[in-house]
């Protein structure tokens, strides 16, 4: 059925748009007028009759983004309506009006006439699986199963505020030095390009040997003074060449492995990776979802090759009736605290709360430890940037003390 969007006035001449399906562009100004909203213009949105919906995405994608927030701030507003008692269609069709995005509006617009069609809400979910992640398809898909939707999506909501809250947590604490790196490297730049040539133009007719550090401050600013574009354009090409050796699969596991073993942002990026996975199998399991099913699942969210394949190689032990402690200490890279709590949680038969907790305590360590490492940056940084300066003015003031010796 065709979507169509609509500017119209209401009963008290407010102006409001939205998205409303017809068969007709007639009849979908019928259906406005019908609800005592007065149609100013109605745009064809896309015909979905007949289309394949990868496709329609496909020529979405390029031009519009879904972000994150607002899939979970979708997902915790349906979960109140749906717990409200609404059904799901008309729940959907309530959140439409409300999306600020044209873009997640068709989306949801397509899902609803999907369901309508006798989908179920998890294979419409998945049409658009650039959006809405494994995880959160097969535990919509398990909250269908068991009766407990309201309850699940309640879950998706809570799992993607905390992980964009800690996102956008270590993204505050890291604008600070990132801010100051690129103004002192800014800074750095227009001394060597601007001051330093001006400056160092009086020796040039001085007949006596510079300093070895004149001779090499004049020699780095005239490289930065002619070359500067290079630079810049070497580093694009390393950025390039990098991105394109990461989509390899032994690129890939070639730098996931190097990131690993580096000794400070190594820790970070295991802690956060066992976070996520003990969130994400911690809620599979709590909302039905069984064991392996749920190990199949969180291998593709861990974001590095090599715990990606310790966690399948933890799904292949326990598929032969291994705990899953045990199957995830014989691969040797989960931490050992992580070990321990599942252990205590398969015996004490609480596995999914100590998976929770694990996903706290991890959450908690990479905050406190980027913390601590934001605030040793801070003195590192202006340390390193007095050393530049400091050579700087050591470099010029050399000369001047030499011709001065000379002059007495």
């Amino acid at each position: 059925m065709p979507v169509y969007e609509y500017t119209a006035i209401d009963l008290r001449g407010k102006h409001v748009s939205g998205i409303i399906d017809a068969e007709s562009d007639v009849i979908a100004r019928q259906k406005l007028r019908t609800s005592n909203t007065f149609p100013v213009s109605v745009k064809t949105v896309h015909d979905t009759a007949g289309k394949k919906e990868p496709f329609a995405f496909i020529l979405i994608r390029p031009f519009t983004r879904i972000r994150p927030v607002e899939v979970s701030m979708m997902t915790r507003q349906l979960a109140t309506v749906v717990g409200a008692g609404f059904p799901l269609v008309s729940a959907i069709e309530t959140l439409i009006p409300q999306t600020k995005s044209h873009a997640f509006k068709r989306i949801l617009a397509r899902i609803r006439d999907l369901i309508v069609e006798g989908n179920s809400f998890a294979n419409a979910l998945s049409r658009y699986p650039g959006i809405f992640s494994p995880l959160y398809i097969n535990m919509v898909h398990a909250g269908e199963t068991s009766g407990t939707l309201e309850i699940v999506l309640e879950r998706l909501a809570e799992i993607t505020e905390k992980q964009h809250a800690l996102k956008n947590r270590i993204r505050t604490v890291l604008i600070y030095p990132i801010f100051m790196s690129f103004l002192g490297v800014i800074l750095l730049l227009f001394l060597m390009t601007f001051i330093v040539p001006n400056i160092t133009s009086i020796f040039s007719d001085m007949d006596q040997v510079l300093p070895a550090p004149t001779r090499f401050l004049i020699v780095a600013s005239d490289l930065l003074k002619s070359f500067w574009w290079l630079i810049f354009a070497m580093i694009g090409l390393i950025i390039f060449a990098v991105r394109g050796f990461k989509k390899t699969k032994q690129g890939r596991l070639l730098m996931d492995k190097t990131v690993l073993m580096s000794p400070i942002i190594g820790p970070i990026i295991k802690k956060l990776a066992v976070a996520r996975f003990s969130r994400t199998l911690g809620s599979l399991l709590e909302n039905g979802v069984s064991m392996l099913p749920a190990l199949y699942i969180v291998k593709n969210i861990a974001g590095n090759v090599l715990i990606s394949e310790a966690v399948e190689a933890s799904t292949e032990e326990v598929s032969r009736g291994v705990g899953l402690g045990n199957a995830m200490a014989a691969t040797k890279i989960f931490p050992q605290l992580s070990i321990q709590m599942i252990q205590v949680g398969e015996q004490s038969g609480e596995l999914e709360t100590m998976l929770d907790k694990i996903a706290d305590v991890y959450e908690n360590e990479v905050e406190t430890t980027v913390m601590n490492l934001t605030s040793l940056l801070e003195p590192v940084m202006i340390l390193f940037m007095g050393i530049v300066v400091g050579f700087i003015v050591l470099s010029i003031c050399l000369p001047i003390f030499e011709m001065n010796q000379l002059i007495v």
